[in-house]
């Protein structure tokens, strides 16, 4: 069992994400960075969906009950295994009786902003809907459909059972970087009203910053910049919205659609942060700043692609790894 020491708000059992469930009105949760958690998995030879828990407020801390394998990805928290620092994006083994710690993110402006802590066998909580992922506006799945507290029992599903560790790999922010002029950014193609807004207000959006405000959270980016002005009023009827999805309401100011977004909206598309670019979006720190760079449908694809690539690539240096003798002392 891992027990939860921390008080630390809004860490939460996701996996991959709730898929086929948007007819019935229910979004996807899933991990903000799904990259992060597929790497974790895939690091210690779990299924690519299993559950983890992802923690986005710091400092946390797990008391781990048995020995436990464990892997730290995303945000690099200055962890601690008792007094031991440890490695991000690294496969480490817990000791029954020892403490995790994870520190405030470190690594300027491009750090990240949330950890994924994945364990041996993955997290095992009930399935609801086909995935283990929190969905907290709904009040259910991961762990009684809620963010986690301080004396919750976790039980990994893989603990005591042999796993290599001691290998990592390098994290996606250094593989596959992008940015613009020096700042973050994310690709997004255009979306069905994109035209329905002032020529002046679609070059500002690509050629500005946008900073991510306070009042952003799991389920939307409220971001700050020059306002998008539409060429005329717009009034829609509420329609089908996903993760990823940029909605521009009256006060001009850009809202992203985030993992545990409601499945419908009224307000103007504006764009669409294409998927292979959602883990960037995810590990963005509420009061950076990011940049948008317009792409086609084929460049997103291509993008998608990649992002496979790289997973695969790390699939094969794992399997490398495992096959590989241990190391004697």
């Amino acid at each position: 069992m891992i027990e939860i020491l921390s008080s630390a708000a809004l860490a939460t059992v996701q996996d991959l994400g709730r898929t086929g469930s948007l007819r019935w009105g229910v979004g996807t949760s899933g991990a903000m960075d799904n990259l992060a958690l597929a790497a974790g998995n895939l690091l210690l030879g779990n299924a690519l969906g299993a559950a983890a828990i992802e923690v986005p407020v710091f400092p946390f801390k797990v008391l781990f009950d048995d020995d436990c394998a464990f892997a730290l990805t995303g945000a690099d928290c200055a962890a601690r295994l008792d007094d031991q620092p440890l490695l991000p994006w690294w496969v480490h083994q817990a000791r029954a009786g020892q403490v995790l710690t994870l520190g405030l993110p470190r690594g300027g402006a491009q750090r990240g902003s949330r950890a994924m802590l994945c364990v041996a066998g993955g997290i095992d909580v009930p399935e609801v809907l086909g995935s283990r992922s929190t969905q907290l506006r709904g009040a259910f799945g991961g762990h009684e459909g809620r963010a986690l507290r301080k004396g919750d029992l976790l039980r990994a599903a893989g603990a005591g059972a042999a796993c290599r560790t001691g290998f990592g790999l390098v994290p996606p922010s250094l593989a596959l970087p992008l940015e613009r002029d020096g700042v973050a950014a994310v690709r997004v193609l255009p979306a069905a009203e994109y035209m329905a807004f002032e020529p002046t207000s679609r070059e500002a959006f690509w050629a500005g910053e946008w900073k991510i405000t306070p009042h952003s959270d799991r389920y939307g980016y409220r971001l700050e910049g020059e306002a998008l002005r539409p060429i005329a009023p717009m009034e829609l009827r509420s329609h089908g919205i996903v993760p990823g999805v940029i909605q521009v309401p009256h006060s001009g100011q850009p809202i992203i659609q985030m993992r545990d977004a409601q499945p419908s909206g009224g307000y103007p598309k504006f764009g669409t942060v294409i998927e292979a670019d959602m883990w960037r979006l995810g590990q963005a720190p509420i009061g950076s700043r990011i940049r948008f760079i317009e792409t086609s449908w084929e460049e997103a694809l291509d993008a998608l692609d990649e992002v496979r690539a790289w997973l695969d690539k790390v699939a094969r240096m794992v399997e490398l790894h495992r096959g590989a003798p241990a190391a004697t002392k």
